[in-house]
């Protein structure tokens, strides 16, 4: 018996050295298989073959009914995994396309993250984030976004690039200048991932526009330099229910918060119902920036972002992170939402 079991062993072997299907090679398996079990029945006990070969048939039944069980476990997963793949693509997500083998490869670190894996990385491929402005703090944001997976990111800058800009700016370089950083933009994020959709907007935002572009985003992330944007976009956020990452930077320091209303958290009127007096929040322009700071509160943005769309960990909900990178310090602070906050206290109530 065990001489037959080894035949049957070469045969496969051969078979896949030579690359033939696996149908063929279980045809071949088979039939030697039929050939003993013939052998078993029609020659008479004292034949030598019938002696090499085990002897009896009972055990050569056995093997078959298990081979057979097997094969047929086999068969039905196969039928069923193809009726899934039929019936799933529709209902899984808002999304009908699939993960191309390029795109596993791509995402395969976040897809092995406990906190992300498949599903995860499913709802970035199917989440629209919009960004506020390609600068200091848009540029590592939109980067991150983009390789993220994150599959439709606008972007929405009435700006060119300036040489003075590259300082801090990673996402454009010194032959874009001249160029509107949407454009620039959206050239480097689709450098870096062909996979996503990027709709560049060459506009500043106002209150023509700003609650009907973000009804169709799901996340907003301000990066402005100035207060009259940072207002706006609250007030649309608020509006429209949808969640808005803010941060800000200026010579050595930077805080970030998530702020959503709808789902219980403060706006970013309720922490700063006021604007700073005249001289005591100057633009980077006036009171300087150092490099890597837009790279890490931009950062940190890209990290809400990836975490408020996945469901992964606590987001900056409720707190307030301020970090002083000349000393290295980072401090928390909580926040809530304010009854009589004058953009979000009526809808509350």
């Amino acid at each position: 018996m065990g001489l037959v079991l080894f035949l049957m062993a070469v045969l496969w072997a051969v078979g896949w050295a030579m690359k033939a299907p696996v149908r063929a090679r279980l045809w071949m398996i088979g039939l030697l298989y039929l050939a003993v079990v013939i052998a078993q029945l029609v020659l008479p006990q004292t034949a030598a073959l019938r002696a090499a070969t085990g002897g009896s048939v009972q055990p050569w039944l056995v093997l078959g009914g298990l081979g057979a069980v097997a094969l047929g476990y086999s068969a039905g997963l196969a039928r069923l995994r193809h009726r899934v793949a039929r019936t799933t693509p529709a209902a899984a997500a808002p999304s009908n396309t699939p993960f191309r083998e390029a795109e596993l490869n791509r995402y395969a670190r976040h897809i092995v993250l406990r906190e992300i894996g498949g599903t995860g990385q499913r709802k970035l491929k199917d989440a629209r984030v919009l960004v506020i402005g390609a600068g200091g703090l848009g540029s590592p944001a939109l980067l991150y976004l983009a390789a993220s997976g994150i599959g439709t990111i606008g972007v929405i800058d009435d700006d060119t690039v300036d040489g003075s800009n590259l300082q801090r700016q990673v996402i454009h370089r010194d032959d874009m200048i001249d160029t509107p950083k949407v454009f620039s933009a959206q050239a480097a994020m689709l450098a870096l991932n062909p996979f996503i959709t990027v709709r560049p907007y060459k506009r500043r935002l106002d209150d023509r526009i700003a609650q009907d572009l973000f009804a169709e985003y799901d996340l907003i992330l301000d990066g402005t330099d100035n207060f009259d944007t940072r207002y706006l976009a609250n007030r649309a956020a608020v509006a429209t229910g949808t969640p808005l990452i803010s941060a800000a930077i200026t010579q050595w320091e930077g805080q970030i918060s998530l702020y959503h209303p709808a789902s219980g958290g403060p706006c970013y009127e309720c922490v700063f119902p006021n604007r700073p007096a005249a001289g005591l929040a100057p633009a980077c322009a006036e009171a300087g920036v150092v490099s890597p700071l837009p790279g890490i509160l931009g950062t940190m943005m890209a990290l809400e972002a990836v975490k408020h769309l996945t469901g992964a960990g606590q987001t900056l909900q409720g707190r307030l992170l301020i970090y002083d990178g000349l000393y290295a310090d980072t401090r928390m602070m909580r926040i809530s939402a304010r009854k009589e906050c004058a953009c979000c206290g009526t809808a509350r109530a």
